[in-house]
């Protein structure tokens, strides 16, 4: 091998192995049972890209994918865009809730709007972002975690299917979520 692919391998290895010390983590507290599943999840709401509240009803009998990432990630930057296209080409039944790990709010914003998300995001810094990270054991960006409609883990490998197998993937996550919500 030349000395440039010696470089190039492990510069990608650096990179994929990005620690999230830019997204603290706090423990889940316990919380009474809220009347749904995406309530509970998303305790602090849901915002688009201009930080304007959206319902969590358009999240209702979807699969969601639950996005960490963050705009000064190389890996999130790259897969983004493949996301976006998948996302758009199913979302009659497949919706993404991003989870940023980002620097400032701003940032936050300026990723979502150069990469065309029209997910919703969890407001910046709060609380529920923070408990999704502990509760999926979240080590590195990008991640995306799959949920079946009723709120249950289907998949925790989300970037990989999209990656391999965008044409079969969400037929694989409505089956399992079906099993999972128990339909």
């Amino acid at each position: 091998m030349t000395r440039t692919w010696l470089i190039m391998i492990a510069l990608m290895v650096a990179v994929a192995a990005i620690p999230l010390w830019a997204c603290p983590r706090s423990t889940p507290a316990p919380t009474a049972a809220p009347a749904s599943a995406w309530q509970e999840m998303f305790a602090d709401g849901l915002v688009d890209a201009n930080n304007k509240k959206v319902s969590l009803d358009q999240l209702k009998g979807k699969v969601v994918g639950v996005y960490f990432s963050a705009h000064w990630c190389p890996p999130c930057r790259a897969f983004t865009p493949t996301l976006v296209q998948f996302r758009d080409k199913n979302a009659a039944g497949f919706e993404v809730v991003f989870v940023s790990c980002d620097r400032t709010s701003q940032d936050k914003s300026k990723y979502m709007s150069e990469t065309k998300m029209k997910w919703p995001s969890v407001p910046f810094q709060a609380k529920s972002g923070k408990v999704l990270m502990s509760t999926h054991q979240i080590r590195g960006i990008p991640s995306l975690v799959i949920l079946s409609p009723g709120g249950k883990v289907i998949s925790r490998n989300g970037r990989g299917e999209v990656s391999s197998a965008a044409d079969s993937c969400l037929d694989a996550w409505k089956k399992a979520g079906a099993e999972a919500d128990g339909k």
